[in-house]
């Protein structure tokens, strides 16, 4: 059932997001388009089949969290009584932030050559990225990445509607960074709150470079360390001068 739901919801974004960006409105959108090379043959049908390997990963964890929240382990709540009305934004936030951390962490180690070789190889070879690549991960690094919300939700109290809430922004950043066109209009990526936020040209480098560009949802990591693309703020002024504004 949870696999159900996962493996739904990643077909139903990637294809609604490739459907809509890369063939209905493709006219409108190309000039948004970050690599203008082709597609490799088989690749979509590579990171599909990769995809569902990682959505049975996230399904147990989801059933593992489940049984333990039905066991009384997890602090997800159902009445948005229990705690103050100002915890719900405050939970989510929180778990956002803590989810970059690790993330961006375990990206950084997850370059190291060695490891890099064995585990994150799979995902880069999807040298452009597709929205269909939102998921394609080795075994090893869906694992990883699946162990995050059962881990934080021992200690950390969300609402039920919040932590449906945060699973729908994982999905649909995932499948929006991984789009290879820029769709976040000129307005937002020069505000404050727009250049701190982490869209398909950020990532794009990423899967080009390699070296650049670790986070997830934010790019203040990046900003901080060091790591992110010298070409980045070049590239997304271009991106988000050209056609739509």
């Amino acid at each position: 059932m949870v696999y159900a739901v996962v493996v739904g919801r990643y077909f139903l974004l990637s294809w609604l997001f490739y459907r809509v960006f890369h063939v209905w409105r493709w006219e409108k959108w190309k000039s948004k388009k970050i690599n203008q090379r082709d597609y490799n043959p088989g690749q979509f049908r590579k990171e599909i089949i990769r995809s569902n390997m990682t959505a049975i990963l996230f399904g147990i964890s989801g059933a593992v969290l489940l049984l333990l929240w039905q066991k009384g382990y997890m602090k997800i709540y159902e009445d948005i009584h229990a705690y103050p009305i100002w915890w719900l934004p405050v939970s989510l936030i929180a778990a956002l932030i803590l989810q970059e951390i690790y993330y961006y962490w375990l990206h950084r180690w997850m370059h190291i050559p060695s490891i890099f070789r064995v585990v994150h190889k799979w995902h880069h070879e999807s040298h452009i990225a597709s929205p269909w690549t939102a998921f394609s991960f080795h075994p090893i690094e869906g694992l990883i990445q699946a162990i995050f919300l059962p881990l934080i939700l021992l200690f950390l109290p969300m609402n039920l509607y919040v932590l449906i809430v945060m699973l729908t922004i994982m999905s649909v950043s995932s499948v929006i960074n991984h789009l290879d066109i820029e769709i976040y209009p000129r307005w937002f990526a020069r505000n404050i709150f727009g250049k701190s936020v982490i869209g398909a040209t950020h990532h794009a480098l990423h899967h080009k470079q390699y070296k650049y560009n670790f986070g997830l949802y934010f790019t203040w990591l990046d900003r901080m360390f060091k790591t992110e693309s010298p070409v980045y703020d070049e590239l997304i002024d271009e991106k988000t001068s050209t056609g739509l504004s």
